[in-house]
């Protein structure tokens, strides 16, 4: 369903929970970078009137997840640690065109926006499936049903405000460089990506 070509080596799970503090972080600073990259875009693209009307309640989603991972590590007498950069996320607005129409931008951040989505997605699934914590694996099937909307309802965008032969182009493009990220990037467990 998600495309990713690439999947994640299932040890990262193995590496994940050996520091649930630092993989509870990262997860944090995803779910509020998440609600802090809608807002952007819908600032950038007022005038997008769909756009703005699906994106906004994303925002709240995004943040009250983020609320929810704080809750967990309170749950865990585990503590906030601090933002770190994330790689993955870097790589791909690396990979983004440059220039081009308005519209050709929004096409870029839909599709950053819409793989960042996928592999968390995959990621969570993972960690629902395989994590030895029983409340962790249902906490992180939600995230992972949560992704999974998230990631269609971009390419949904991308498709409602680009035509559907060039998002279908681009997201390939996409798909195809993501494979050489994941394969050059470190496996860290304290990373969600």
């Amino acid at each position: 369903m998600l495309g990713l070509k690439l999947p994640t080596d299932p040890r990262w799970v193995n590496l994940a929970e050996k520091s649930l503090e630092d993989i509870l972080t990262d997860h944090a600073y995803c779910e509020q970078k998440a609600a802090t990259s809608c807002i952007s875009i819908i600032q950038l693209f007022s005038d997008k009137e769909e756009l703005v009307r699906q994106l906004a309640p994303i925002v709240t989603e995004e943040w009250g997840h983020f609320r929810l991972v704080l809750a967990e590590l309170d749950k865990r007498n585990l503590k906030l640690g601090r933002q770190r950069k994330d790689e993955y996320v870097k790589a791909l607005f690396q990979f983004q065109k440059k220039g081009g129409s308005r519209e050709d931008r929004l096409l870029e951040l839909l599709l950053i926006c819409a793989l960042i989505e996928a592999r968390s997605c995959e990621r969570f699934r993972l960690l629902s499936l395989h994590i030895a914590d029983d409340e962790l694996k249902e906490f992180y099937h939600k995230f992972m049903v949560a992704e999974a909307a998230h990631y269609r309802l971009f390419i949904d965008l991308a498709k409602l405000y680009s035509d559907e032969a060039s998002v279908k182009k681009r997201w390939q493009e996409y798909l195809d460089h993501e494979v050489k990220i994941m394969s050059e990037l470190e496996m860290r467990g304290d990373r969600m990506h």
